[in-house]
C-alpha cells in the first residue's frame, strides 16, 4: 500500500512538490531503482536458478554483473544525464516510473490476497 501511495504521488505530484515544500527544489527520486534491478532479489534469483541448472550459472552471474554495471554507470553519470535530458524528460520518466510502481504494488496486493484466500479453510 505504501508503494501504491508513493507511485500515485509520483504520477500526480501536489503543487508543493513530491515530498512537500523544499527550499532548494524537489529531488528526483525513483524508490524502486536498485532493489528490483540488481539487489538482493537478483542475487537470490541467480542462486535459485543455479541450483536448478548448474550448467548455466555463469550466464546468470554475467547477467547480474551487467545489471550491476549498468546501474552503477547510470548512478555515476546522474548529474550529466540530468543536464543532458532536461527537466521535461526527467518529469516524464518520473511519472512513468510512478505508473510502474503503482502496477507493481497492485500486483503485490493481488498476489497477497490470492495467497491468503488459498490458505483459508473452506467455510
Amino acid at each position: 500500500i505504501v508503494l501504491f501511495l508513493i507511485g500515485i504521488r509520483m504520477i500526480f505530484p501536489p503543487p508543493e512538490g513530491l515530498m512537500g515544500e523544499l527550499p532548494d527544489g524537489e529531488p528526483f527520486i525513483v524508490p524502486m531503482a536498485i532493489p528490483l534491478v540488481a539487489g538482493p532479489s537478483g542475487m537470490a534469483a541467480v542462486m535459485l536458478m543455479g541450483r536448478k541448472d548448474p550448467g548455466r550459472l555463469m550466464d546468470w552471474r554475467l547477467a547480474l554483473l551487467i545489471a550491476w554495471g549498468a546501474t552503477a554507470a547510470i548512478l555515476f553519470c546522474a548529474t550529466a544525464l540530468y543536464r543532458w535530458m532536461g527537466i521535461r524528460v526527467l518529469t516524464a520518466i518520473e511519472r512513468l516510473m510512478g505508473m510502474l510502481l503503482v502496477a507493481i504494488s497492485v500486483q503485490m496486493v493481488l498476489d497477497g490476497i490470492g495467497t491468503y484466500l488459498q490458505l483459508q479453510p473452506n467455510i
